[in-house]
């Protein structure tokens, strides 16, 4: 435990306390104590003021009626029925990549392009391809303004005129703009399927129905930290595989004896290809995605023998007990064996948790994992990976991680591979 005093001396100053163990993250998060923290510190507080309230930052009642409407969309039967448009998405990329004939990439953009492109077709229709250019340019630059306004030493009014919240009211009006945009479509008859935008509209709870601002505040935490999250992971796993060709030939053995040219089903997607998914959990914990949890405390509390006040704000940091070497031996070396038979028995069971954990873990997992084992299995099939950064790739977050280069890769067809 880590308290952080920041700003002057006097009322602008804040206090911040950062857990980087196990055990706090599972008292903060878990089924049975997760009540006596709230998702109304600051971050969340911002977060809800620019995009507003979604199932990711609702409290009490609101998140449980949220929950209602939302939970039915992101069964593991519906979610495997995505996986052919996924499949398709997937392919497109590799035919743009074959095209490209042995050359380099920045394996973040490509795979910030490929995820929009299926949270596009999955989620919210295929006319969200019309509009994905607003949600590439405006999400980076709200995420950003997000956290400059966490970083600011008092809260002021999103109406005052200062640089940040013009940025943010910029990012809203386009961002806004694309969902009332789909949910008016949707309305009108037009293009109404199984995307999230025609199931959201349609879902009822006895005779209670979601208004159009609720449905927006839905769509906007899946356009973001929907595509956002797994660009990430499947960026981090596609580059350490450039770097480890040992492993990559491991990924393709596999991907080849048990797929061959098809594409996957989403049996083989969840348990057939269990080293590709081990390289992938693997990535995760070395990068997680969201690396950073915070909450805000309901009354005192004993957090791992300290005494944090009523109203405290604390964060559990995912990368650090993603990277404790009691949890992890050798925690920075690439081993994806550490997800595999009975290794992980033992293990605390919030030492992994690149999802968050307990109730309010993230509802979209089964998706994100569903699509980056196909992406994986996929794209290592067709294209030998080799690594071009100079080093480490240095990395920061936003309300997601991102790297701060790019991420630099030589991608070479396999011949022999079908798409």
């Amino acid at each position: 435990m880590v308290r952080f005093r920041i700003g002057p001396p006097g009322p602008l100053r804040r206090e911040l306390h950062a857990a980087h163990g196990p055990e706090a993250a599972e008292q903060m998060l878990s089924a049975k104590t997760f009540a006596g923290w709230r998702k109304d510190n600051v971050f969340y507080d911002e977060i809800r003021l620019a995009l507003g309230n979604g199932i990711l930052t609702a409290q009490d009642d609101d998140w449980l009626r949220q929950k209602r409407f939302v939970q039915p969309v992101f069964t593991r039967a519906r979610v495997d029925g995505y996986l052919e448009a996924m499949v398709e998405e997937i392919a497109a990329i590799i035919g743009t990549w074959e095209q490209r004939e042995d050359a380099e990439v920045d394996l973040h953009e490509e795979m910030t392009a490929l995820t929009l492109a299926i949270v596009a077709r999955t989620l919210f229709g295929d006319d969200l391809h019309e509009l994905a250019a607003e949600v590439s340019d405006w999400s980076p630059v709200a995420n950003a303004a997000i956290l400059g306004r966490v970083a600011l030493p008092a809260r002021v009014p999103l109406a005052w005129p200062i640089p940040v919240n013009r940025t943010i009211r910029d990012a809203q009006e386009h961002l806004y703009a694309v969902c009332d945009e789909i949910i008016r479509r949707r309305r009108a008859g037009i293009d109404v399927g199984d995307d999230l935008a025609s199931l959201l509209i349609e879902v009822r709870d006895g005779s209670d129905a979601l208004s159009d601002e609720e449905i927006r505040d839905q769509m906007l935490v899946f356009l973001l930290a929907g595509h956002e999250t797994t660009s990430t992971s499947l960026t981090f796993a596609l580059h350490l595989l450039a770097k480890h060709p040992d492993i990559q030939a491991k990924v393709l053995a596999e991907v080849t004896d048990v797929l061959g040219d098809a594409a996957p089903t989403p049996a083989q997607a969840h348990s057939g290809l269990p080293y590709t998914t081990a390289v992938l959990k693997e990535a995760m914990r070395l990068y997680p995605a969201a690396p950073f949890t915070g909450r805000r405390t309901v009354e005192d509390t004993d957090l791992c023998g300290v005494l944090v006040p009523a109203g405290s704000d604390v964060v559990v940091s995912t990368w650090s007990i993603h990277r404790r070497a009691d949890l992890w031996p050798d925690p920075e070396r690439f081993d994806p064996e550490r997800f595999l038979g009975d290794a992980d028995k033992g293990r605390h069971r919030y030492a992994w948790m690149p999802f968050g954990a307990g109730p309010r873990a993230c509802i979209g997992q089964h998706f994100s994992m569903l699509e980056s084992v196909a992406a994986l299995a996929m794209l290592v099939r067709a294209f030998e990976l080799e690594d071009r950064t100079d080093g480490d790739v240095r990395v920061a977050s936003a309300i997601t991680l991102f790297p701060l280069d790019p991420v630099r890769t030589q991608i070479r067809p396999r011949r022999s591979a079908g798409a």
